[in-house]
């Protein structure tokens, strides 16, 4: 659901020195140019000024709030998984994700010792799109954590294609404090309620996205096996610049040479 698009020094630089975008065009067909493994944590201080830091496994309150995350998870994966969850009703699983964060929010809210909600922007406005989805924090210590809930179809963890989106904005930031940062990624049986794409979309976030082919098992279920939580510290990410465009941008009524009868 995160879409990661990375402005770098070289790209901008390109930018304000060319006044034109020809100097620039032939760096983003060089694939082999884009910028490759660059650590997350680099990315997150240079856009919100502040560190990743690493999760310490010999730390009371790093230990205290990953079992806190990790009994959550459990319940989460059940919840999920039952009958009679809301889940069940939807048969794309790329629309899920905002129900694993709701339960994830509940259950650590429920937690002794810890609380967890929506981040809020630099506004104070609570935005659910956009990295990351919960905040966690320990009463005690007032120490952050973040966690961003991802959802990937069995089969599917060793692919390469994208499922991990950062876009650095400054009115939207939901980054505001040092803090460890978790992946919680929770696998998925692939839902014969539909037939699937044989090939996973590069858009989908679970890595496997099913395609309404006219038949199917209606009344099967959504089957959750397995989570783990992930400490972004070594995190490397990489560069895919793309040139966008809205609705608006494209159709405007003097771009328009024919349309259906009214």
């Amino acid at each position: 659901m995160l879409r990661f698009v990375l402005i770098s020094g070289f790209v901008a630089s390109a930018i304000c020195k060319a006044a034109s975008v020809d100097s620039l065009i032939p760096w983003l067909i060089d694939e082999e140019a884009q910028l490759r493994g660059v650590p997350f944590s680099e990315v997150i201080v240079d856009v919100t000024g502040k560190k990743v830091l690493a999760f310490d496994a010999k730390n009371e309150i790093d230990q205290r709030v990953a079992k806190g995350i990790s009994a959550a998870c459990d319940e989460t994966l059940k919840r999920s998984s039952a009958p009679d969850s809301p889940i069940q009703a939807i048969t794309r699983i790329n629309e899920v994700s905002s129900h694993f964060e709701d339960t994830l929010r509940e259950l650590l809210n429920s937690t002794p010792g810890l609380s967890c909600d929506f981040p809020r922007t630099a506004e104070g406005k609570v935005q659910r799109s956009g990295y990351p989805d919960l905040r966690i924090v320990d009463l005690a210590s007032k120490r952050v954590f973040y966690l961003d809930p991802k959802l990937y179809a069995a089969g599917s963890r060793d692919s390469s294609f994208r499922t991990f989106y950062f876009e650095p904005k400054i009115a939207t930031n939901k980054v505001r404090d040092d803090a460890v940062h978790f992946v919680a990624g929770f696998e998925h049986q692939p839902s014969p309620r539909l037939w699937l794409t044989s090939q996973p979309s590069e858009e989908s976030e679970s890595g496997n996205q099913p395609r309404n082919s006219g038949s199917g098992a209606p009344n099967a279920m959504w089957k959750f096996t397995r989570w783990d939580v992930v400490d972004l510290s070594q995190f490397k990410v990489k560069l895919k610049a793309e040139f966008q465009g809205s609705n608006r941008d494209m159709y405007r009524v003097e771009a328009i040479v024919a349309s259906s009868a009214k």
